[in-house]
């Protein structure tokens, strides 16, 4: 595992448990395989507050920035393949 991969993995560990439930899959089983430009939207969505991913996750609401949008339907695609929710 790369230092990269180890950074997000630790800044993956939110202050919300639901969103644990939903980060720590992905950063561990699919990150290894992003191109470097998903791994800088990845990146970029961890500078995110928890309250707004809660938000972008429930599908309540979406970023308004669109590759922080794309970032969120990448994990929630991911999710959906893997019968997680």
């Amino acid at each position: 595992m790369d230092e990269d991969h180890k950074r997000m993995q630790w800044a993956s560990r939110r202050g919300m448990l639901e969103l644990d439930l939903i980060l720590e899959p992905f950063v561990r089983e699919a990150y290894p395989q992003l191109s470097s430009q998903d791994r800088e939207r990845y990146q970029q969505l961890m500078s995110s507050q928890d309250q707004e991913m809660f938000g972008w996750f429930l599908r309540r609401e979406v970023p308004e920035d669109e590759e922080l949008a794309v970032m969120v339907r990448r994990i929630l695609e991911f999710h959906g393949r893997a019968g997680r929710s």
